[in-house]
């Protein structure tokens, strides 16, 4: 899962960072808007946490291009402003919670959980389809009850795939999800191809039915 960290309080941004990457979230990080808004331009993610006052403007401006244009990125408020009128200015503009600082990073980390759960698995931790099996928290894969050995690559991409199920996502979009802005970095896309092949192989050693299909020319898909 990734994480999109807009918060010019530099100290604070790290210690964010530090805390989520333990949990295994991958955090990309900005300290103001002119950066924020080119990284929400070109990147998707699972979470962004937007502090308000930045020194080259207003979060409510990036929450307003976020809705400009037409993304689905959770975005939680992080903020010393404890208003009413700030906290339903920025859940107007299409927030989806607001939490005040100071805060503990434990309260932060399970806000985060519950946008990820309501976003994209229904609210619940377990994200179930037909004979597969994931816990989100626990970061298990089982198919028919028989555990699957996974990496944390090997599961970002089983729940990336999932989660775009019948629609085609390029190894581009796959190369970013998995690895964030360094992708751009990247020669090429190989590795990508040997992820899905040691997921693919994986799956079939538990007789899973095979979902991930190759649309050449494009990328893959999961049907």
């Amino acid at each position: 899962m990734k994480i999109l960290i807009i918060e010019d309080e530099k100290e604070l941004a790290t210690s964010i960072i530090k805390y989520l990457e333990g949990y295994d979230y991958r955090c990309e990080y900005c300290g103001n808007l002119a950066e924020a808004q080119d990284k929400i331009s070109l990147y998707d993610y699972d979470c962004i946490l937007l502090d308000l006052m930045l020194p080259d403007g207003s979060g409510f401006e990036l929450l307003e291009e976020i809705k400009r244009q037409g993304k689905n990125d959770g975005v939680i408020i992080i903020s010393a402003k404890d208003g009413l009128a700030t906290r339903l200015s920025g859940l107007e503009l299409g927030a989806d919670d607001f939490l005040v600082k100071p805060f503990h990073l434990s309260e932060l980390l399970a806000r985060i959980h519950a946008l990820i759960r309501r976003k994209n698995f229904n609210g619940s931790n377990i994200l179930i389809y037909n004979e597969i099996r994931i816990d989100t928290l626990a970061k298990t894969v089982k198919i028919k009850d028989d555990l699957l050995d996974v990496t944390k690559k090997e599961l970002d991409l089983l729940l990336y795939l999932i989660s775009n199920k019948n629609r085609v996502v390029s190894k581009s979009s796959i190369a970013e999800h998995l690895s964030g802005d360094m992708a751009d970095m990247m020669d090429n896309h190989d590795f990508i191809y040997a992820h899905i092949k040691n997921l693919k192989r994986k799956l079939s050693e538990k007789r899973c039915t095979d979902y991930i299909k190759t649309v050449y020319g494009l990328g893959y898909k999961w049907q």
